[in-house]
């Protein structure tokens, strides 16, 4: 980044090559849009090109970056909040061993996605895209202790909303069945 900070602006590509698919991640997590998720991929990326000089050296620049794409992404929703909802098409759910799995993956997606922005936000950035306690403190101006915090609300809300869905999905199983159906693995 210092490279191109100083002029060397070929070298974005370096930088795009490594991080598109974890912002791309990071944005389908969020958004459940892919087509969204492609334009402010490449939004993020123009905007590091045109705001490379406030990068500073001996910052993390994954850190520096992710601020960037969370400013992007809210100026979206500023942009288009008033005209449609941030919800899309679902993106595919990862490959799956067998149908239990499939279908908790897809519950958990949808449990994610009606958490608020906020915690949704701090989950991804976490467990998904990995970001250290330290580098989601730096980006969202607070202490590594009130990462933690949030991090474990988002979790226990994450929890719940998981459970009540499943609940849902069972008691729907059972009454198209007529029966009663085994229940599924629960988070401990």
């Amino acid at each position: 980044m210092l490279q191109v900070r100083n002029g060397e602006a070929e070298l974005l590509g370096v930088l795009f090559d490594r991080y598109q698919a974890p912002l791309y991640n990071f944005y389908t997590k969020m958004t459940q849009d892919r087509a969204l998720s492609e334009d402010l991929v490449q939004d993020v990326f123009l905007r590091i090109l045109r705001y490379r000089q406030t990068y500073r050296p001996g910052t993390a620049f994954r850190t520096w970056m992710y601020q960037i794409a969370r400013n992007a992404r809210l100026d979206h929703v500023r942009k288009v909040r008033p005209e449609a909802p941030l919800l899309a098409e679902p993106a595919a759910p990862a490959p799956a061993d067998s149908a239990q799995q499939k279908q908790e993956a897809q519950l958990l997606q949808r449990a994610l996605m009606q958490l608020p922005e906020d915690k949704r936000e701090i989950l991804i950035l976490s467990r998904f895209q990995e970001l250290k306690y330290e580098e989601i403190a730096r980006l969202m101006g607070c202490e590594v202790g009130a990462v933690k915090v949030r991090v474990h609300r988002a979790l226990q809300q994450l929890r719940e909303t998981f459970r009540q869905l499943e609940r849902n999905a069972t008691s729907k199983q059972s009454d198209r069945s007529g029966g009663s159906l085994p229940s599924s693995r629960t988070w401990q």
